[in-house]
């Protein structure tokens, strides 16, 4: 049963955020044409992230037997890890799209490409089709596919160690997983309908990247099976993961000098991502 729900999750958060990613493209949402821009998508997705971690991740782990000392020293480590994969191109999406177009980085990507699970900062700073012309000369965005299917099948892995401490905290990592990766998604598809006329072509690549975060929920489903002592540090390095992507990636992007009313908007929507993953929590809690 456990395993069924994993397979359903990670297809939900994998393929299910590139789908809504298209439908709000689509529907011209995201791109602030309709009053949702992408500062609005990232802080939804920080406020979801940062509430997941904090609110259900680490007090799971911590109600172990587990000493505090060894998380809270599981957790330091994580994030150190994920700064260095980070580093190493080889955790975050986004950097893929940066090594063929050094021109990009000189008008306004000097900031960085380390939205790795944010990823719609193209849309952020109006550089998308720079962007997506770099890429599209590098043969048809393959490498943001392999970026991507990499970092898909960590979040796999991830859903699957929540759903082994319990159901609703499965349930609730993978609406985060799911709530960050639609902007990065979308940028995703920026890119590949540039490369290529044939947006359908792009929708059905992005989504086989996306449903390689299945295949890692079944990994991380007999990883952790097999390491049940080891859960809440599973579920230490989780969090690390999330905080990471909120804290390094999601929210530097919101940082900007913003009008009263947009920092009052950026504000609502980390709340509301904060709020969306808690009713969600007690929603499942109560089923």
């Amino acid at each position: 049963m456990t395993l069924v729900a994993i397979i359903l999750a990670t297809l939900a958060a994998g393929i299910g955020s590139v789908w809504v990613a298209a439908l709000l493209m689509r529907a011209g949402l995201g791109d602030g044409r309709r009053g949702v821009g992408p500062q609005h998508l990232l802080s939804l997705a920080a406020g979801a992230l940062l509430a997941t971690a904090f609110m259900h991740l680490l007090p799971e782990a911590f109600e172990s037997q587990a000493g505090a000392h060894d998380l809270f020293a599981t957790l330091l480590v994580g994030l150190v890890f994920f700064f260095l994969l980070d580093k190493a191109e080889l955790w975050h999406h986004g950097h893929e799209h940066g090594h063929g177009h050094g021109h990009a980085h000189s008008h306004g990507h000097a900031h960085g490409h380390t939205q790795g699970h944010g990823h719609a900062h193209d849309h952020a700073n109006g550089d998308a089709h720079a962007h997506a012309e770099g890429e599209a000369r590098r043969g048809g965005g393959w490498a943001l596919l392999t970026g991507d299917s990499v970092h898909c099948f960590g979040d796999g892995i991830l859903i699957a160690s929540a759903f082994m401490a319990d159901l609703r905290l499965g349930v609730v990592a993978a609406l985060s997983v799911l709530a960050h990766e639609v902007p990065h998604h979308m940028g995703d598809l920026v890119v590949l309908r540039q490369a290529s006329a044939n947006r359908r072509m792009a929708l059905l690549k992005v989504s086989l990247a996306g449903a390689v975060t299945a295949l890692g929920g079944v990994v991380g489903y007999f990883l952790v099976g097999e390491l049940q002592d080891w859960l809440p540090y599973f579920l230490a390095i989780a969090s690390s993961s999330f905080i990471y992507v909120a804290l390094a990636d999601l929210i530097p992007q919101l940082q900007k000098r913003l009008s009263a009313g947009q920092t009052v908007a950026q504000i609502a929507w980390l709340v509301a991502g904060m709020t969306v993953v808690t009713l969600v929590s007690g929603m499942a809690h109560a089923h």
